[in-house]
């Protein structure tokens, strides 16, 4: 079972440069949520992601990649990216949130949290990710809190490697649905709600062009879900 697999993870979680001998491909970091967030929804139904899919594109040809997905861990997402040849390393970042910041937005202006929640997800070497899936975690994030988290990313990605995100494409609400995000092949996807949580800040294309700015370029798609697919590379 999934649980048994990631529990044992969780007692011998680490840094890149070494596998686990238990797994070998994937390591989990930072506070286990599986069961944490887990609601009741209805049967969710797979969907082309144009994102996604550019995100596989630019892997394509390349095997040996090492790559970070921040969703709650799932085998459907580490059974695709380790059957590709990639090594997984993966942790939840709304889950990590919570643990750092609790409910209160206010809080991620603590630099002292700030540093704490930067430890507990993106504690890596510069240079040690060739993509990083990052999915919805960035709408849930205030100023100072997102310009840390981004900061940390560009150090900890390599020149040329890419990002995926989504962000809400509705810059009225306070609050937005957070999701799990589960890879069906390199062009489609499950997308399950996990609850409203409140938005750290309004997103629009200029400002999450202004956000990423030292990267090399930003892409936008949009989705039916009123979501914005991005794509960007370091």
């Amino acid at each position: 079972m999934l649980t048994d697999k990631l529990r044992a993870i969780f007692q011998k979680s680490g840094q890149p440069g070494g596998e686990d001998k238990a797994q070998g491909l994937y390591r989990v970091q930072g506070p286990g949520s599986l069961s944490r967030h887990a609601q009741k929804q209805a049967a969710p139904e797979a969907r082309s992601s144009r994102g996604l899919e550019q995100f596989f594109f630019n892997l394509r040809g390349s095997v040996g990649l090492t790559i970070l997905d921040l969703a709650v861990p799932n085998q459907d997402n580490i059974s695709f990216l380790t059957n590709l040849g990639h090594k997984l390393y993966t942790a939840d970042l709304i889950g990590c949130l919570d643990d750092a910041f609790g409910q209160n937005p206010a809080d991620q202006l603590n630099s002292g949290r700030i540093e704490y929640f930067l430890r507990n997800i993106l504690d890596y070497p510069p240079d040690t990710f060739d993509a990083v899936l990052l999915w919805d975690g960035l709408q849930f994030m205030g100023p100072a809190l997102l310009a840390a988290t981004i900061e940390r990313l560009h150090e900890i990605m390599r020149p040329d490697a890419y990002l995926l995100a989504f962000v809400t494409s509705n810059e009225k609400v306070t609050e937005v649905p957070a999701h799990t995000f589960r890879i069906v092949d390199n062009k489609n996807i499950l997308i399950i709600e996990r609850g409203m949580r409140v938005s750290g800040q309004v997103f629009n294309n200029r400002n999450i062009e202004k956000l990423f700015g030292k990267f090399q370029s930003v892409k936008f798609f949009l989705t039916r879900e009123s979501l914005r697919e991005v794509i960007v590379r370091r």
